[in-house]
């Protein structure tokens, strides 16, 4: 159910570890994210203030809390129950969106974290040097933090193909947006690609993401040069594009129908509401692909940390 909560400066909201049944949303004072809490290497990570939502990762995910949630100051609270949320969201649609913004931001920077260590990695590999210390501080602090987390890892997927002329390749994307000044009232978000079909290219304007019905689709970093690496291969009920979409990011990487016939659907923002009544479940498998995202990319962000402190002892 929704209700509204209050809780006193300094009082624990819930901990690390905790299980997960609800999500908040400030409506007055802030409130503390806190790792390693009452112990002694406890770590302030974020405050957080009116108008943001927390706990949304467990509740998504039916996940252990990751963090300890304490009030800053005096706070009241929304707070929306695991088996509410669907409920939440048909009467504030709005909200879907706050929240896959919300992740959003959180994976844009802990990719920007996990660039950097990686990168710092290969430097350290090839020249068989210590890294930096600021870098390498950083590094010990969120291991320090995070020591017991477990998070899934990705791995790494690779392959590499040319393809010529690809920069005279207009996108799918790109076309339908000109089509669409010309006929706005296209009748159907179902489009259909022939093998090979560019659905949207590295460093276009994101506008909208896609859900996969059928055939495949293949995410690649620097497509049509020499440094073309497949990133990976998407099947049907994968969604794909998100991050553009809801972080108003360029596009990081181009998306290829790998097969003939690849179905897939257009999900653009002013859809969710309309989703959220027609068919409540494809919101709810969005964030939760979102999220479990999110708890990958913590994982190898975890994991290029362990190794490169691991390389940098053994140079000292």
């Amino acid at each position: 159910m929704k209700t509204e909560r209050r809780f006193s400066k300094g009082e624990v909201i819930f901990k690390e570890g905790d299980e997960g049944k609800n999500l908040f949303q400030i409506i007055e004072g802030s409130v503390q994210v806190i790792a390693n809490y009452a112990q002694e290497d406890e770590f302030p990570l974020a405050t957080l203030g009116v108008g943001k939502i927390f706990g949304e990762m467990a509740v998504v995910e039916d996940y252990p809390r990751s963090s300890t949630i304490i009030a800053k100051e005096d706070v009241r609270l929304l707070e929306i129950t695991q088996e509410d949320l669907m409920s939440y969201f048909k009467e504030r649609p709005e909200m879907i969106l706050k929240i896959m913004k919300q992740l959003g931001s959180r994976i844009r920077t802990m990719t920007e974290d996990y660039n950097e260590v990686r990168n710092e990695l290969k430097a350290v590999k090839n020249a068989e040097r210590k890294a930096e210390e600021p870098l390498l501080s950083k590094v010990r602090k969120a291991l320090a933090l995070y020591s017991s987390a477990i998070f899934p890892s990705s791995g790494n997927k690779a392959g590499s193909t040319n393809k010529a002329n690809y920069a005279e390749v207009p996108s799918v994307e790109s076309q339908r947006e000109v089509s669409a000044t010309i006929n706005e009232d296209r009748p159907s978000n179902i489009e259909i690609y022939n093998q090979g079909t560019v659905i949207f290219k590295q460093g276009e304007y994101a506008r909208c993401m896609y859900l996969i019905y059928s055939g495949s689709v293949g995410i690649y970093s620097n497509y049509g040069t020499d440094k073309q690496l497949l990133l990976t291969m998407l099947h049907p009920g994968s969604y794909f594009g998100e991050m553009g979409m809801v972080s108003d990011d360029l596009r990081s990487a181009t998306a290829i129908a790998e097969t003939e016939d690849t179905c897939v659907e257009i999900i653009r923002p002013e859809d969710l509401e309309k989703m959220m009544e027609e068919s409540p479940e494809k919101v709810e498998a969005i964030l939760k692909h979102i999220s479990y995202r999110l708890r990958v990319l913590n994982g190898d962000y975890l994991a290029a940390c362990r190794e490169l402190s691991d390389l940098c002892g053994r140079y000292e």
